[in-house]
């Protein structure tokens, strides 16, 4: 098993303002996550429309399909990300054959923090210039927090929950970027 991106750095406790009790923000760094990349090539005649992992759809633009185990997010054209608790590679390479499809698996090349709480727009607002407010539970932006390039994915709208992906090598800036984002608002680190 391989180190998390976050490993010496994500510890858990309490930090910042702590006496606004309800604001707090809950940081969870996620790992031990499989995470994979499917691109369909432009001369490929297949309907992505007849495909599925995990008995989920490929979504559409900005949107995620998900269940318990796997989140698919669209990521651009014909282009998506896959994240599961499962181990979902056989599937992945049984199903998106190699002539219209190429699936490249990333597990280890990202960093991912969950946030949770009621400011957690508050805390995206501060350093990433993208309308956190027009994003609905299950969809999916990319953008940039403070000049790092990020993967938003919103989980749920109630209570607020979130997942920042980003490239493992921007991992420790970032985390550092989020929890002092979160400072104001006090947090918690699961």
């Amino acid at each position: 098993m391989m180190l998390s991106p976050l490993n010496n750095l994500h510890k858990t406790g309490e930090f910042g303002d702590l006496d606004n009790g309800e604001t707090i923000v809950n940081i969870r760094e996620i790992k031990n996550i499989n995470i994979f990349q499917i691109v369909k090539y432009k001369n490929s005649s297949k309907k992505v429309s007849d495909l599925s992992i995990d008995q989920l759809n490929l979504p559409s633009a900005l949107n995620v399909s998900s269940n318990k185990e796997t989140r698919v997010l669209w990521m651009g054209p014909d282009n998506w990300l896959v994240f599961s608790e499962k181990d979902i590679a056989n599937e992945l390479f049984n199903n998106f054959n190699t002539s219209d499809f190429a699936v490249t698996d990333l597990s280890h090349s990202r960093a991912i923090i969950e946030l949770e709480g009621q400011m957690v727009k508050e805390v995206i607002k501060k350093g990433c210039p993208i309308n956190i407010e027009d994003l609905k539970k299950n969809q999916t932006s990319n953008s940039i927090f403070h000049n790092i390039t990020v993967t938003i994915d919103i989980i749920d709208t109630k209570p607020y929950k979130l997942r920042l992906i980003v490239l493992r090598s921007f991992g420790e800036s970032f985390y550092h970027s989020i929890s002092d984002s979160c400072l104001e608002f006090g947090y918690r680190s699961i």
